[in-house]
């Protein structure tokens, strides 16, 4: 029989807000655990509580401390309240969306994509494939508004980061560094290799939800062909 698993730490982060860390480690598991017990908070939201904020093995709490009287600690009846809950029951009722998420691989769109290939020892079309191939599921958003860290990536696929960042990624650019992929919403400096890109908006503040992506999503690559523009005869 597999043994239950151990409670999340409850920690203080900062005056207004608490960390739960389910561990230390980056696996698909525990990040599991975190967006079970992100679901499960929502779903039995106290009026105090203003937002969840999931990574990889932690979940951030952020507290109204006005919602308590003033006798009252506010983190500590937190705390209290959040040991209570269960928080690794089954994440049951919420069923994880499927986003796909169109690429133009390679040449301008992938300029590192050669190099994956290389230190892969696969060809760039197998390259293509193997990350065509992929489910990955967002562990997290950070970094900058909107960029998704995702778990499910090839191993073989796995490339160090760049030894000099460019200043400049484009948004939409889709990264591999170490052994994760991931999405750069908007343009800003960036260390991933690059090996394509996609037109969709991930993060638009003028748009509700801002971000196209959320933790708990699946993501699905799919290639496509980039027109060219047409030339007059």
């Amino acid at each position: 029989m597999t043994p239950p698993p151990v409670p999340p730490e409850i920690e203080r982060l900062g005056e207004d807000a608490l960390l739960l860390r389910f561990g230390s480690a980056i696996d698909a598991a525990t990040n599991a655990r975190v967006h079970a017990a992100a679901h499960r908070l929502a779903s039995a939201r106290p009026p105090w509580l203003l937002d969840i904020v999931p990574a990889y093995s932690s979940l951030a709490l952020f507290v109204d401390l006005a919602a308590f009287p003033s006798t009252a600690n506010p983190l500590d009846v937190a705390t209290h309240w959040l040991r209570a809950q269960d928080l690794d029951g089954e994440r049951v009722g919420v069923e994880s969306r499927l986003i796909e998420i169109p690429v133009h691989y390679g040449g301008d769109d992938g300029p590192d994509l050669d190099d994956v290939a290389a230190h892969a020892r696969l060809s760039a079309d197998e390259v293509v494939a193997r990350h065509a191939a992929l489910e990955c599921t967002v562990a997290m958003l950070g970094f900058a508004p909107g960029f998704p860290y995702l778990l499910g990536m090839d191993p073989a696929l796995a490339t160090p980061r760049l030894q000099t960042p460019r200043t400049r990624v484009a948004a939409g650019s889709i990264g591999i560094g170490g052994a994760q992929t991931g999405i750069y919403p908007r343009p800003g400096p960036g260390g991933w290799r690059i090996i394509g890109r996609t037109d969709l908006v991930l993060f638009d503040p003028r748009r509700e939800p801002v971000s196209l992506l959320a933790p708990g999503d699946r993501v699905h690559f799919v290639p496509v062909v980039r027109q060219r523009a047409s030339t007059s005869p």
